[in-house]
């Protein structure tokens, strides 16, 4: 169990997938990324990019970054993964929350995402370490409408990964905690 560390749902618990299949963000390393975003200026406007927010939580796993997301005043939040069992353990997890009304899941693969109709304005990636994933699923995720011109990407990968921006994005932060590092990218279409 993790739990959601502020926000209107501080302290409630969420239900994660059984297994390694799913690796989800430390407590430590998503408050700290959630400490950084709420004091950010990347916005064109110098405001925090999560204040609301349309949020993309990709690779999503318990749907924990989108859901504290949520919790910290983010206005919507879609969460995809090609997993089963995370799709109905998100759904769980936003009707525990009473957050419905204000997300919608996908069962989608991330590096081969259905169309969007709406471009979101933050984005959490957590690919599993070591998969390669991150730069296909930036690239696939903007060129399917995803990602609105200056939106800010955060991704997670293992703390030796290295990850350069692909292209049209450009790295604006880098940090890292215990086993992850969050490299945290614009989009600049």
């Amino acid at each position: 169990m993790i739990k959601i560390i502020a926000g209107k749902h501080r302290g409630r618990s969420l239900s994660t997938p059984e297994g390694s299949n799913t690796r989800p963000t430390s407590n430590r390393a998503r408050e700290a990324l959630f400490n950084i975003l709420a004091h950010a200026s990347w916005t064109t406007d110098g405001t925090s990019p999560l204040i609301d927010a349309r949020v993309l939580d990709a690779f999503a796993g318990s749907g924990a970054l989108g859901i504290e997301a949520l919790s910290r005043g983010a206005a919507h939040a879609t969460f995809l993964d090609n997993d089963a069992t995370a799709i109905r353990l998100i759904g769980e997890n936003l009707r525990k929350l009473g957050e419905t009304g204000a997300a919608k899941v996908v069962r989608a693969d991330a590096t081969r995402p259905p169309p969007s109709r709406e471009a979101c304005t933050l984005a959490f990636l957590d690919p599993p370490y070591r998969s390669n994933l991150a730069a296909p699923a930036l690239t696939a995720l903007a060129e399917a409408g995803w990602l609105a011109p200056g939106a800010i990407a955060t991704v997670e990968v293992g703390n030796t990964e290295d990850l350069a921006p692909p292209p049209r994005f450009e790295a604006v932060d880098e940090r890292r905690y215990g086993a992850a590092k969050i490299v945290i990218l614009r989009h600049t279409p």
